[in-house]
């Protein structure tokens, strides 16, 4: 018989409503096999008492339901956001705060790399910058001979200088959406969604699924999640081609990995050649790489102007937003993969994405009944009451984007969608109150991995300038734990093993410095993490 360890908490917040607390929990084969006192091992054996967090609070592993393997990868290249952020080793990096100060950063980037050689910047985001969007003219002072790009926060547009305009063959002439023209018809450098992106990505030689799908970015992964308490995280879109199967099988297999991470298939081309994949991918699957789902884009972002909004549209009057599926695609890719029982994630940012994607789940849903499905849409930021009792009644669950709320919400009341709509965005509070299967999110690393301080912008709903964002749609700490546990869990389809620390579950537990029930609200982004459980196997930072 397997030894049976117990672990010893200063408390063990369990988020099972059965045992809400308790001082110790038993574990066996990687698996809770009681809580409770010193004593809850007993009946099952010989036990070995561990001391090693005797001075932590434990709660079940974060789940973390919207997030991106690149998230640490992306660290390979130079940070140049408007926030402070932390990278993968645990150095921060200052955020720039206006197009100087991005321009010196990529210079010092020019001097440090080999001649010729593109420089790629990413985080920036030109909705902060209070004189003229960036353009082409600003990325020429960094180099005006080799390529530069800057990718943008949200990771929906970029802006290029004139050299990579030019090796991508954009000018005057060019009739490509999302490639953006001034008032004299040439391009600004301002380059909207994949479709006008990639041409220049794929000549800089910045291919996204080579940066995911790196040995170094798994491990990255492992270590940025460990400092945030996760111990489930999705990869949501990935190409998972054979050698990139392997190779997450193989890093992720290894004892002392720190993971587990459920990828989404990026649906795009041939629906059903697309659910064939995700079947053969499914059962190929280990308790530590999760596959089978896929994940549809359907719009962009909101602070890029590129997500699809409903009437009244932006209040700057720019143009609506940019399809990334069509409707008629979005309608084809549901049905197909509700016929063949895949799950899916479907990223809505827009509201008219949002109702597009209900009505084309709904068609699915009449044409083929799958009780169960839980299909999630992904950011839900600008969905309304009404919007969410469609997804309650169809069975759809909503991972929202709570971080938006301090990054960017002064931004969407004064510049995307104004006050009134800009406070009743990211309504977690309306989600729950309408039956929603639910969770918030980060979408790394378009915002940093914390789930703690997601669930902080979540219940308190506070701006970068210190404004509430809608009073009435925060929440309390409890229901925010709930969300970024078993409410996220149930999201990925794993809330049988994960989510609560309960009898039978995944021994994956989150290690904090601090009781995120015994502080005030405003303080719970800052309860320490001090490393993870996973499968039994303690992982402190």
């Amino acid at each position: 018989m397997s030894d049976i360890r117990v672990f010893r908490a200063r408390k063990i917040i369990t988020m099972d409503p059965t045992q809400p607390e308790a001082s110790h929990v038993a574990v066996r084969d990687g698996r809770i096999l009681g809580l409770g006192d010193d004593t809850c091992g007993d009946a099952w054996g010989t036990v070995t008492h561990d001391d090693c967090l005797a001075d932590a609070v434990v709660m079940p592993g974060f789940v973390e339901g919207h997030a991106h393997l690149m998230a640490g990868a992306m660290w390979a290249y130079t940070y140049v956001g408007f926030h402070d952020r932390i990278d993968p080793d645990g150095v921060q990096w200052q955020g720039v705060r206006d197009a100087d100060a991005m321009i010196e950063r990529l210079g010092a980037a020019v001097s440090t790399s080999p001649p010729e050689a593109p420089i790629f910047g990413w985080g920036f985001d030109p909705i902060f910058l209070t004189s003229e969007r960036l353009n082409r003219t600003h990325l020429d002072q960094v180099s005006g001979d080799r390529p530069v790009a800057v990718l943008f926060s949200n990771f929906h547009l970029m802006c290029v200088n004139s050299a990579a305009l030019a090796m991508a063959g954009y000018d005057a002439s060019t009739n490509v959406q999302g490639v953006v023209k001034g008032p004299d018809g040439t391009p600004t450098g301002e380059l909207q969604e994949m479709a006008a992106m990639f041409p220049v990505l794929r000549r800089m030689g910045i291919d996204f699924r080579t940066l995911s799908q790196s040995a170094e970015a798994i491990e990255s992964y492992g270590k940025v999640a460990k400092r945030a308490g996760v111990t489930t995280i999705t990869d949501l879109y990935s190409m998972l081609e054979d050698e990139d199967l392997d190779l997450m099988l193989r890093l992720t297999g290894a004892q002392d990995y720190p993971l587990r991470i459920v990828p989404a298939l990026g649906a795009s081309g041939v629906p059903q050649q697309v659910a064939d994949k995700a079947l053969a991918l499914k059962a190929r699957a280990t308790d530590k790489l999760r596959l089978g789902a896929v994940k549809l884009m359907t719009d962009g972002s909101i602070q890029g102007w590129t997500a699809r909004v409903r009437w009244p549209g932006y209040v700057g009057g720019q143009p609506n937003g940019i399809w990334n599926m069509a409707p008629e695609e979005i309608f084809a890719f549901t049905a197909e993969m509700q016929k063949r029982g895949v799950q899916m994630h479907i990223h809505v940012n827009g509201d008219e994405a949002a109702e597009v994607s209900l009505n084309a789940l709904e068609a699915a849903a009449r044409a083929h009944p799958w009780p169960g499905a839980r299909h999630v849409l992904q950011h839900c930021q600008m969905m309304d009451r009404a919007l969410f009792a469609r997804a309650a009644e169809l069975g759809v669950a909503c991972n929202v984007f709570a971080n938006h709320l301090w990054y960017f919400g002064d931004q969407h009341a004064s510049l995307t969608i104004g006050p009134k709509r800009a406070a009743r965005m990211d309504a977690v509070r309306t989600a729950l109150s309408e039956g929603i299967v639910a969770a918030i999110h980060s979408d790394a690393p378009v915002t940093p991995l914390g789930p703690l301080f997601t669930a902080w912008c979540a219940v308190n709903r506070v701006t970068m300038s210190g404004n509430v964002l809608g009073k009435t749609e925060c929440i309390t700490v409890p229901e925010a734990l709930e969300l970024i546990t078993m409410g996220a869990a149930r999201t990925l389809r794993l809330d049988s093993e994960i989510g609560s620390i309960s009898p039978g579950k995944r021994a994956d537990f989150a290690v904090l410095g601090g009781d995120p029930l015994a502080v005030r609200a405003m303080d719970l982004k800052d309860v320490p993490v001090l490393g993870t459980v996973f499968g039994g196997h303690v992982h402190l930072s």
